[in-house]
């Protein structure tokens, strides 16, 4: 027996034989790396609860059930201990955190070791596919196993070990777990922020608990989800979320802040002290994705008069919680920026050496109106960790930091990647796309095929019985569907690509053009290729006979001419709609621009694989409708 599921249900025999009841579950003592099992809970007759020390009772354990070493009369029941906690009420069937893995996961079943006749380990739980088969039926299970190895992708076992799991239930979030094991409070808060938004609705606010204030502040700023920001927020009172936003960095507690309704916000300011309210309320009165929206006030300008020594101790008086602290900024006496040197230089400076001899006076800096994009360019183009948000004047207003360029940047590439139509696993991430997300973003045009030709077929047979000849319009369809494909990816890398001028002009014009000449070329092309087709296929004769403007269906020999003419037709309709609508591909593809360029200016997020899907289906229906409604005409009047 090396799983619960498996002992779940075992029959409990005494010494003698005689059936006690059945399993139910099993009690560890939790304080070991390894915990041993210490009870045994099982259902007796009409359904009553039991429970007795499994070292004390029983002796053995096999297929047929667990064996007491007494008698039915001998046996004396016991109860939990505060230290003990039941394997199926506790852990079976719910979420942990794996906190080597950093995720949480739900446990399908758990693994068992034997040490002896009657002894048994927890190793861990699995939380993989076997365990979830197992729990349905262990026959199950083994088909399963034995398919998926007979194709080459054999069903791992997923362990957790004990070591390595964290419990997140109410009622089991007191106990120690392990001796070993990194505790939930003790990751980096990224790895926290990860774990609570996988974690289910009515769980996240007891792990936020498990959080003192600092801890919670510095997880809240990590999370990716800005309505799940909001939900935690609005789940916490008012004077504990007020205390957490400000000991956040005011640039993070601003962009919490936003997501709040306006009431909610401006009560949560107005619990904060008044240096916090004042540097959120600061940040919050400039334009979204600029410069002044993501810097920080916190940093040290000093008048260049002072020296090294005063600079240092200045840094020394910082509160702990202060931003980091990368260069120190030299002032004037009005207050305007003169010049920046880096803690390098002063550390090894003399103490006596006055910072303007120090100081580097080309001094980059932006305004507080800059996009944050171009922040981010302008950090990477000269390799700062921190630059200076300055007014007209060249006084700062505080300095946007490394760590907020690079989300800027990563934020950037996924709306970059969105627009591209790329997905997460797709994106360098070193994980295999599954099949049907592969299938679902790259070749979801043949269902598209496959559903609008039994359409096409069904209405030509019911308007005169003529579905024979949609296998035509069938082996065009897929030159008008991944033409309209490739336009708007041709469409989504011009965007991408697009450095806009200083002027702020937008290339329609241009654009147009350029499409509109690929469409003809395009067009010809698909046209070209079907009269290719018709010459291979089909005398000249029948050609000849199905292009005569006077020519009506029933004339020739047999019968036989005027089929192959029918046929001559639908080929020729089939790839002339195809080159028409292609053409009108390439014509609207100026549109697809101007809704990107129209979105961004609105910072709209926007799907590239969305946009391509809908360019697909609006190519689909023109080109079914004008197939069917021409070889309508051709065929069955």
């Amino acid at each position: 027996m090396n799983y619960l599921s498996e002992m779940l249900k075992l029959p409990v025999l005494d010494v003698n034989g005689n059936k006690l009841g059945v399993v139910n579950d099993l009690g560890i003592a939790t304080g070991e790396v390894f915990p041993h099992v210490t009870s045994l809970a099982f259902q007796g007759p009409g359904k009553t609860p039991f429970m007795i020390s499994w070292r004390k009772y029983v002796g053995h354990v096999d297929e047929s059930g667990v064996h007491l070493k007494a008698c039915d009369t001998d046996v004396r029941f016991s109860f939990l201990q505060p230290d003990e906690l039941l394997l199926a009420r506790d852990i079976l069937n719910k979420q942990i955190v794996d906190t080597q893995g950093l995720k949480v996961v739900r446990v399908n079943d758990l693994k068992l070791s034997s040490s002896g006749e009657n002894q048994l380990r927890l190793l861990g739980a699995e939380v993989g596919m076997r365990g979830l088969l197992r729990a349905v039926h262990p026959a199950l299970e083994h088909v399963a196993a034995r398919i998926a190895r007979a194709v080459g992708k054999p069903l791992e076992e997923h362990i957790i070990a004990w070591s390595y799991m964290d419990l997140l239930e109410r009622s089991t979030q007191t106990i120690k777990l392990s001796v070993s094991h990194k505790t939930l409070d003790e990751l980096h808060p990224a790895d926290i922020a990860d774990i609570i938004e996988q974690l289910d609705p009515r769980l996240r606010g007891q792990v936020f608990a498990q959080l003192d204030t600092a801890q919670a502040a510095e997880a809240i700023s990590e999370f990716d989800d800005d309505e799940l920001v909001a939900e935690v927020l609005e789940g916490m009172s008012d004077r504990d979320a007020s205390s957490m936003l400000a000991l956040m960095d005011p640039d993070d507690a601003a962009d919490l802040i936003e997501e709040l309704d306006y009431e909610k916000a401006e009560k949560l300011l107005r619990l904060m002290g008044v240096k916090e309210e004042r540097a959120i309320r600061n940040l919050l009165g400039y334009e979204e994705h600029t410069a002044g929206r993501i810097m920080t006030s916190e940093f040290v300008a000093l008048p260049a008069t002072e020296t090294a020594a005063c600079a240092i101790d200045a840094i020394r008086e910082l509160d702990d919680d202060f931003e980091s602290i990368y260069y120190v900024y030299t002032l004037d006496p009005a207050g305007a920026l003169t010049g920046v040197l880096s803690l390098r230089t002063l550390i090894v400076a003399d103490r006596d050496a006055r910072l303007s001899d120090l100081a580097y006076r080309d001094v980059v800096w932006v305004a507080p109106d800059v996009d944050q994009e171009d922040v981010a360019d302008e950090m990477a183009k000269y390799d700062l960790v921190a630059v200076p948000v300055c007014d007209e004047n060249r006084h700062v207003l505080g300095i946007v930091t490394v760590d907020d360029a690079l989300d800027v940047i990563a934020e950037e590439h996924e709306e970059d990647l969105q627009i591209a139509g790329v997905g997460a696993s797709e994106s360098g991430s070193g994980e295999a796309p599954h099949m049907l997300t592969w299938f679902a973003r790259r070749q979801y045009w043949v269902l598209v095929w496959a559903i609008a030709s039994g359409v096409i077929a069904a209405v030509l047979d019911a308007a005169g019985g003529a579905s024979a000849y949609v296998i035509y319009p069938m082996c065009a369809m897929p030159v008008v569907l991944l033409a309209a494909d490739r336009v708007v990816s041709f469409v989504r890398n011009y965007f991408l690509e697009y450095d806009e001028p200083e002027d702020g002009g937008k290339p329609y014009l241009g654009f147009f053009l350029q499409t509109a000449g690929l469409g003809v070329v395009l067009a010809a092309l698909i046209y070209l290729c079907g009269q290719l087709v018709l010459g291979a296929a089909y005398p000249d004769e029948v050609i000849a006979m199905a292009s005569d403007p006077s020519f009506a269906p029933g004339v020739g020999s047999a019968g036989q001419v005027p089929a192959e003419v029918l046929q001559v037709q639908a080929v020729s309709i089939s790839f002339a709609c195809a080159a028409a609508v292609v053409f009108c591909c390439c014509l609207a593809a100026v549109g697809y621009l101007k809704l990107l360029f129209w979105r961004d200016e609105r910072d709209l997020n926007t799907s590239g694989t969305a946009l391509g899907v809908s360019a697909v289906l609006a190519s689909c229906v023109a080109y079914s409708v004008a197939v069917t409604l021409l070889m309508l005409l051709a065929v069955c009047w």
